[in-house]
């Protein structure tokens, strides 16, 4: 039987080779070569077939891989379509929020909070917790006579203070002040019936009037409300102000009178501290002057009916306070120092609280000088002498007649950034005669108190601070049991001490801004 591939090779020779009939010896031979050129052709043909078939594969995947680029295109075009639209929405709520964000920043930038802080526990040597010491534990404490507050204080007393700004497009501006205050003399963390919550601070205060413009107001600052008086000064040292004026009133600041002349009027309104008839009221009517460094205070006081409560109780009243504000130390070194005198007569013989205290005689007279100063001693030396001396008579009893005078030096050695040692000596000289009592002598205290604060470059000021210290104060027995009017008293000024001197320890903290 012949083959298909034998049909074909032969068809093929014939048609090469001419007729069939022209078969000679070499015929075999030629039939074996056409075979072979055969395969050679099949071999080529089998190999177009399949490069043939790889090639539509190859379309074929190509073809695919086409449709899945397409569809990959469309899906990153819903995509991009998609995030666009999202940008879009996104743009539009930012730029919805952009005011509100705007509002809020302005809301939150507008806000002051400042505050002040102590709180600190204080043990005898016999480790009972100690009541009733301070800068004005002496017998001359209760007529301002204040001793170094260092390693002496027991009480916890904290400020928080408010502030509310606003300000109009033609520059002008307001402020409402809001301030709380907390004194107790506990160390408990509850002291719900002991303590004395106040509002301090209710006022409000206006600046830049355009109406002022052209006038001696025109850079001026017009309040009203309750507040502190903001253009004193104090003692830290001493916790004593050169002036406390306070209450509820109304008044103008700052306003220029001649180029280096500025000058503070006011009138204050308050209650008699210690005193339950409310139908006496003080008023104090005050201008408070500046030019340059110096500062001339003269202040009057009225309160009608106080002489209700003994006919010699003065009703009126004069005082004035003469200062100078120095911009480095006395003169002779870098720093600052204050120093003023202040005198009174009348309602104005309390030099420091101004129209607070009732009990005081039409006579009383009162007059007292303060000072100090900071400064460098040495780069990593601070130091501060502070003074205070006052004498009065006629002051609480016809023929009364007090005198005393305190002086306290504070250093302070920082022995690196976060740790000082601070040292503090106070004196206190006392001549008292209250007509029922007299009592003449001295007293000293000695404080050393490790302190820890954030940076000890950062300033004498500077806060916080933690504090552990001991103290030792030793006193004259003499002044044991000095009363103002004469009721029954053994101790040592405002404590129950009945010796001459007393070992205290504690810790402390202290915080403002």
């Amino acid at each position: 039987m012949i083959t298909k591939k034998s049909a074909i090779a032969l068809g093929i020779a014939l048609a090469f080779c001419g007729s069939a009939g022209a078969a000679d010896k070499t015929k075999q031979t030629r039939v074996e070569e056409l075979e072979a050129r055969i395969a050679k052709l099949e071999e080529m043909l089998r190999q177009v077939t399949t490069a043939a078939q790889q090639a539509t594969t190859a379309a074929q995947q190509a073809t695919t891989a086409a449709q899945q680029a397409s569809s990959s295109a469309q899906q990153a075009g819903e995509v991009a379509r998609k995030a666009d639209t999202t940008a879009s929405a996104a743009k539009a709520a930012s730029d919805a929020q952009a005011p509100l964000t705007k509002a809020a920043a302005e809301t939150a930038s507008s806000f002051e909070f400042h505050g002040y802080a102590r709180a600190g526990t204080v043990s005898n040597s016999d480790m009972f917790t100690v009541k009733g010491v301070g800068p004005y534990i002496t017998p001359a404490g209760n007529l301002g006579g204040a001793v170094g507050r260092l390693g002496l204080e027991t009480d916890t007393y904290a400020e928080a203070k408010l502030l509310k700004n606003f300000r109009s497009d033609d520059g002008s501006w307001a402020t409402f002040g809001f301030m709380l205050a907390d004194g107790v003399n506990s160390n408990n963390d509850w002291t719900g019936g002991e303590n004395g919550i106040n509002v301090r601070w209710a006022y409000a205060e206006m600046g830049n009037l355009p109406t002022f413009k052209g006038t001696a107001l025109e850079n001026a600052t017009i309040w009203a409300g309750k507040r502190f008086d903001k253009k004193n000064f104090d003692i830290h040292f001493f916790d004593s102000d050169f002036v406390f004026l306070s209450g509820t009133g109304a008044g103008v600041y700052d306003a220029q009178v001649t180029p280096d002349w500025k000058t503070n009027v006011s009138v204050y309104g308050r209650d008699f501290l210690n005193e339950d008839d409310e139908g006496i009221k003080s008023y104090v009517f005050t201008m408070n002057n500046y030019v340059g460094n110096w500062q001339f205070m003269l202040n009057g006081m009225h309160a009608k009916n106080n002489d209700v409560n003994g006919s010699d109780r003065a009703t009126s009243g004069l005082h004035g306070l003469f200062a100078y504000h120095a911009p480095s130390f006395y003169g002779v070194a870098d720093g600052f120092s204050k120093t003023g005198v202040l005198a009174g007569r009348g309602l104005g013989a309390e030099v420091k609280r101004l129209g607070a205290v009732g009990n005081l005689l039409e006579d009383a007279q009162a007059f007292r000088v303060m000072s100090f100063g900071v400064t460098d001693l040495a780069p990593k030396w601070k130091v501060s002498p502070a003074l205070m001396a006052e004498v009065s008579k006629d002051r609480f009893n016809k023929g009364d007649e007090y005198k005393w005078a305190s002086a306290n030096l504070r250093f302070t050695n920082a022995i690196n950034k976060n740790f000082a040692m601070q040292y503090e000596g106070s004196f206190q000289y006392m001549d008292l005669d209250s007509t029922f009592t007299q009592a003449k002598g001295n007293f000293y205290k000695l404080t050393v108190s490790p302190t820890f604060k954030l940076d000890t470059g950062a300033g004498f000021f500077a806060r916080p601070e933690l504090r552990l210290f001991a103290t030792w104060m030793g006193w004259d027995k003499d002044l044991n049991g000095f009363t103002y009017d004469g009721s029954a008293n053994e101790g040592f000024g405002s404590t129950k001490f009945t010796g001459d001197s007393k070992w205290l320890v504690g810790a402390q903290m202290e915080v403002w801004f």
